[in-house]
């Protein structure tokens, strides 16, 4: 309550809430990195976790630790390149918990070489895990949503180096992918706007995970982050505050929008 112009102004509550209580939440790359981070923070706020990856007893240690701390999970262990699956893993995870309402498309397998030294069989890899798994993903999680009429939220993990890449990145078709991600962000939270389902992402910059150590071991003694302006690579928990907006009611005027968490490595 505050005063304007001599009189009495009601301001209502803050639309703000942490509380995903009732929701289910599919979480892919959810055996290791960030995806087990998605993980823990969405169970520690009241949401129901399916826990996606191929390393089926990664997930079933994580679901009995977030069962340990009070959290529900579930592991639905899944290839998500096998696209003819993902039916059955959205049915697996419903069937575990619930109607899913909530999705991280976290998974992601990186190239780490150039173009024209990238083998077929990487690309085929690289193509299948990061983009084509995603789509029929959302689309397999928006579709019961759209039949029952209920609203969702879809976060897709994108890469800053969709939009920040450099002549020794050595990651072409990685970012390519992470590009599309964007792209297909925007379109899909167009196409589904109609019916309540909000489609966001993220784009980190460099950031602590298992899919970046084998890239800091081969730097060895170089610091990878010499040239960022505050020196200084992320860890998982800095990534919480963007997952959770887009994530809570709080964002629910927010659709198609990627957040950059990257610290400023990527504007240079």
């Amino acid at each position: 309550m505050g005063h304007a112009g001599g009189e009495i102004v009601t301001v209502s509550a803050p639309q703000f809430s942490l509380d995903f209580s009732g929701s289910t939440a599919l979480v892919t790359g959810a055996s290791s990195g960030l995806g087990v981070r998605f993980a823990r923070v969405l169970a520690a706020c009241g949401a129901q976790v399916a826990l996606c990856g191929r390393r089926a007893e990664r997930l079933e240690t994580l679901a009995e630790e977030i069962r340990g701390a009070g959290g529900t999970a579930a592991a639905v262990a899944a290839d998500q390149t096998d696209l003819d699956a993902i039916p059955d893993l959205v049915e697996r995870a419903t069937a575990a918990l619930g109607p899913v309402d909530l999705l991280v498309n976290n998974a992601g397998v990186p190239d780490g070489t150039y173009a024209v030294r990238l083998s077929r069989q990487k690309a085929d890899q690289v193509l299948a895990t990061n983009l084509a798994a995603p789509f029929a993903l959302a689309s397999a999680v928006a579709q019961p949503l759209i039949e029952a009429g209920r609203g969702g939220r879809i976060v897709n993990v994108a890469s800053m180096l969709a939009f920040d890449y450099g002549p020794t990145s050595a990651a072409a078709l990685y970012a390519t992918t992470k590009a599309a991600v964007v792209r297909m962000t925007e379109v899909l939270a167009l196409e589904w706007a109609r019916y309540g389902i909000n489609v966001n992402g993220i784009a980190p910059g460099l950031f602590e995970s298992e899919m970046t150590d084998g890239m800091l071991e081969r730097l060895g003694d170089v610091d990878p982050a010499a040239h960022f302006p505050r020196r200084r690579i992320g860890k998982a928990e800095d990534l919480d505050s963007a997952l959770l907006f887009l994530m809570s009611p709080s964002s629910h005027f927010v659709t198609g929008t990627v957040i950059r968490v990257d610290d400023g490595q990527g504007r240079r």
